[in-house]
């Protein structure tokens, strides 16, 4: 059946800080303790998602997760009320607080791993949560985001959303920031999915990275594959390279990029890249009778720093209603040189893409998180897309009353001392119940008030 993709992107939430909690993420250790302004990045987000959807991109949202995360902090043996549970977490180390407080639930690429039906042996479409259990502040997010996956993809005629995978060593799941899927230009029937993995935890002698630890392994992937039932002869795990792992490209989706038929790497993007690429290319051809267009830039172009600097790959590829494909790229891909010189090349080679824009992404990428961090790929026949919650499809009305949720309720400027501040608690839980209304979504399903 016909599919059409959709982006989910993440609502960013009131309590986005520069906390740096992210070990391997060069940027987010690069502005740690800076002061982030939460009503800019909301905004800077939903202008994304507007400028999709004026472009003819099917999207949704994904609402933030309710902070700071009270039920955790509990469990760590802290008593008492919501403002005692935060003084008590920013005196046993700021870490602990900005952990429960932590907006990055907002880069929805790490929510979840996505097959389409079309994909699938029953016929469903399926997602698997992440556990994120790389972090400590991402692993305490996946309950809440198997919440809200339910509430929206609730009808299990059509559906399949399991719950994550355990969250131990060796298990470790990142979602779709290490997966994309290939499939011919019609969208019609089931496409090639590929899995990257940064270790192989079950094999001590697979090549592993030496600086940062790899945050998606082998062994969860194909975990993944077996729960949305997918074909195994189109379906591929391929190991990341370490040496782009060390440079800061913690996921995938930092160094590679995949739509449609279109695969955008660097050639330091996975071990064996030369013989993956012939393999996957010839795969492609013979299933579908259609060429897969392999844009492949060597270090020469654009060095890994340059890479990870300017988020080139982390671009977003979406196929237009004409059939074209525009590449939206952060800002720092027209500023950074190396970057802007490749991506005029992608879009002069022989391949479907022919447009570039460049979105203001800024609060965003201070963090480590580009165009394609901030959206989970879901495709959907149209009987799937009658089936979600519609409260969650974009629209100009939702963006209008979205966009005066923000401003009403988002603080201009968040420094990861005023955490401490339990004021801010009352902020966030005001701001939810408003959200609970816009979004028509149970309140109990957005916020965690325990």
């Amino acid at each position: 059946m016909s599919t059409s993709e959709f982006n989910f992107d993440g609502l960013i939430g009131p309590t986005h800080n520069y906390a740096g909690l992210s070990y391997g993420n060069v940027a987010s250790a690069k502005h740690q303790n800076q002061t982030s302004s939460p009503r800019q990045a909301a905004l800077q987000g939903l202008a994304k998602m507007k400028r999709l959807a004026e472009i003819g991109v099917g999207q949704a949202i994904l609402p933030p997760l309710c902070r700071p995360r009270l039920s955790f902090l509990r469990q760590l043996g802290l008593f008492g009320s919501p403002a005692q549970l935060v003084d008590a977490a920013s005196k046993i180390d700021p870490a602990l607080l900005a952990t429960c407080y932590s907006a990055s639930n907002m880069w929805t690429a790490n929510a979840a791993t996505v097959s389409p039906s079309d994909d699938s042996v029953d016929g469903r479409l399926h997602l698997t949560v992440a556990n994120l259990s790389s972090t400590l502040h991402r692993s305490i997010e996946h309950p809440s985001t198997w919440g809200n996956l339910n509430a929206i993809f609730a009808a299990p005629e059509h559906f399949a959303v399991h719950p994550a995978l355990p969250s131990q060593l060796g298990l470790n799941d990142e979602g779709a920031a290490n997966h994309t899927r290939l499939h011919p230009q019609d969208s019609q029937g089931g496409g090639i999915q590929l899995f990257v993995f940064g270790v192989d935890s079950l094999n001590r002698s697979s090549a592993s990275p030496k600086r940062f630890p790899a945050r998606q392994t082998r062994l969860a992937s194909e975990s993944v594959a077996r729960l949305h039932q997918l074909d195994s002869a189109r379906t591929f795990f391929w190991q990341q390279n370490p040496q782009a792992i060390d440079a800061g490209v913690f996921h995938n989706d930092v160094i590679s990029v995949g739509h449609q038929n279109v695969l955008l790497c660097h050639e330091m993007s996975f071990v064996d890249q030369v013989e993956k690429l012939q393999q996957i290319k010839l795969a492609f051809e013979q299933l579908y009778d259609q060429p897969l267009f392999i844009v492949e830039f060597s270090s020469n172009e654009i060095s890994l720093k340059d890479a990870v600097a300017s988020y080139l790959f982390n671009s977003q590829l979406v196929t237009r209603p004409d059939g074209g494909i525009t590449v939206i790229c952060p800002l720092e891909c027209e500023s950074i040189p190396a970057a802007k010189n490749c991506v005029q090349r992608l879009i002069e080679d022989t391949n479907p893409v022919d447009k570039v824009e460049f979105l203001d992404l800024r609060q965003s990428m201070n963090n480590g998180g580009g165009p394609a961090c901030l959206r989970l790929r879901v495709s959907m026949t149209a009987e799937e897309q009658a089936n979600i919650h519609q409260g969650i499809l974009f629209t100009p009305a939702l963006y209008d009353r979205l966009t005066q949720w923000v401003q009403t309720h988002y603080r201009n400027k968040l420094h990861p001392d005023d955490l401490r501040d339990p004021v801010l608690i009352d902020e966030v839980q005001n701001a939810f119940d408003d959200l609970s209304k816009i979004l028509q979504l149970p309140n109990e399903v957005l916020c965690d008030r325990q």
